[in-house]
């Protein structure tokens, strides 16, 4: 079942290779372990719980739903914008900053890490995929949280190493990414894509 989700192409997956793409090699790992992180914590909770609580609270679902999806949108947006506005010169600039000639600012493993737990945990279908599927594979006489973690931790791996994979496949297309024209277009498509989601997340069933 996680095997199916993780190959799902999805939100992470977009987040993932725009930034590797981009040649942001350790923001692309930073967003990596924040997304696994926030897998963590959705899996303790539901060993724990926790998160059904979310599910038969329907305020608490709400106001999550929302958050998430006003973040969600407001990052695409933030995308899209960029990519309207910002000249060609700046993208060179920023390439060229990108390929070692000066700071790259945006490239830090906290940075990516932040984006990636945020985007985790401000996704309540995330927590209700985890108490609608967890529980169930849990050996009978078994500890909950024990056995959770661990499961959870299957989910991780999986999940990683497919990221190994898209990030592998970015960088043998890291020249042809970085590219002015094609930079714009990436950041176009991964920004509308995101606000899809956002948009799905707010209007969905």
């Amino acid at each position: 079942m996680v095997g199916l989700l993780t190959l799902t192409p999805g939100l992470d997956t977009a987040l993932i290779l725009r930034t590797a793409g981009l040649g942001h090699r350790r923001r692309a790992w930073g967003v990596v372990l924040g997304i696994q992180c926030g897998t963590l914590i959705w899996g303790v909770l539901t060993s724990l719980g926790v998160t059904a609580l979310l599910t038969a609270s329907h305020l608490a679902y709400e106001v999550l739903r929302w958050a998430g999806a006003a973040y969600l949108m407001w990052m695409g947006g933030r995308l899209l914008w960029t990519s309207w506005h910002r000249s060609a010169d700046e993208h060179v600039k920023a390439d060229r900053t990108e390929a070692g000639n000066g700071p790259r600012a945006d490239d830090t493993l906290l940075g990516g890490w932040r984006q990636g737990i945020a985007t985790n945990l401000l996704n309540p279908k995330m927590g209700a995929f985890y108490v609608a599927m967890l529980p169930q594979f849990i050996p009978a006489g078994a500890s909950h949280l024990a056995a959770g973690v661990l499961l959870t931790g299957v989910h991780i791996l999986l999940a990683v190493l497919w990221s190994c994979t898209l990030i592998a496949f970015a960088r043998v297309l890291r020249g042809r990414l970085q590219r002015p024209s094609v930079r714009r277009c990436l950041d176009r498509v991964t920004g509308a894509a995101i606000a899809v989601f956002g948009l799905r997340l707010a209007f969905g069933e």
